[in-house]
């Protein structure tokens, strides 16, 4: 009971503290749709659909990606909270109570993945608007790859958080691996075509697999779809052993002194 207690507290905190900061909110989900639609018009005189298929708008295609960057923007957001917490002294005030460190993860990873889930969802009605077929099914199954997406996005931000003692040293982590890590992850452009060792790159991308999983999601039963695209069993395992792992990764450094709390 005090573990589920521990849970809910950090996870509601993370929910008031999101919405009390309306820059958050506003850069968290606005600056996605602005690069969603200054790539879309950018590119679209070069665009072509990745098959014969039925022909997909620019903003059609790259509708997945920017879900994904959106999971991935809420997820940095999110965790910078956890430097924040540190240099406030909350963090250490948490870290004293005697309640497990696996809670004070769990409940600070559930926190960011649920904003991430629900600006996710928001954009994801859209998707009728761009030409997408979002039936129950489809909108569902999209809504689960998201949660398995923004629980590893935010599990993985946490680790890097939880080792830093600045947002400058955060922000260039951000910028040097995590940027990239949706770039090449077939958001905007596929696997297909590409130069040998940026496949083999995308290939060992784990993000690749949830952008895969959610385009197949999306547009299932339709051919429009790019060549070696992952499969969508393989997707899921892909992505939910993504979750596990960040999961574990950052109980494991949890159990460890913070960085703040070194020397």
């Amino acid at each position: 009971m005090r573990r589920l207690l521990a849970v809910y507290t950090l996870w509601r905190r993370e929910q008031v503290r999101f919405f009390r900061q309306r820059s958050r909110v506003l850069g968290a989900f606005v600056q996605p749709l602005m690069f969603w639609a200054l790539f879309s018009a950018g590119l679209q005189a070069s665009f072509h659909p990745p098959t014969g298929g039925r022909d997909l708008s620019s903003l059609e295609y790259f509708f997945p990606g920017t879900v994904i960057m959106i999971l991935l923007f809420t997820a940095i957001f999110s965790t910078i909270s956890v430097i924040e917490d540190r240099k406030e002294g909350f963090l250490q005030g948490v870290l004293v109570a005697p309640v497990p460190r696996s809670a004070i993860v769990l409940g600070k990873i559930l926190g960011g993945t649920t904003l991430a889930l629900l600006q996710g969802t928001i954009l994801l009605a859209l998707g009728p608007l761009v030409g997408i077929r979002m039936t129950p099914a489809v909108f569902l199954g999209a809504v689960a790859i998201q949660f398995l997406v923004a629980f590893a996005l935010t599990a993985l931000s946490f680790c890097l958080a939880w080792r830093m003692d600045s947002t400058q040293g955060f922000h260039t982590v951000m910028t040097v691996l995590l940027l990239p890590m949706w770039l090449l992850s077939g958001a905007f452009f596929p696997v297909h075509g590409v130069p040998n060792w940026l496949a083999w790159v995308m290939h060992i991308n784990p993000l690749t697999y949830g952008t895969a999983a959610l385009r197949r999601i999306l547009y299932t039963g339709e051919e429009s779809l790019p060549p070696d695209l992952p499969g969508l069993r393989l997707s899921l395992l892909a992505t939910a052993a993504f979750a596990l792992v960040t999961l574990v990764l950052a109980s494991f450094l949890a159990r460890r002194r913070s960085a703040g709390a070194r020397g």
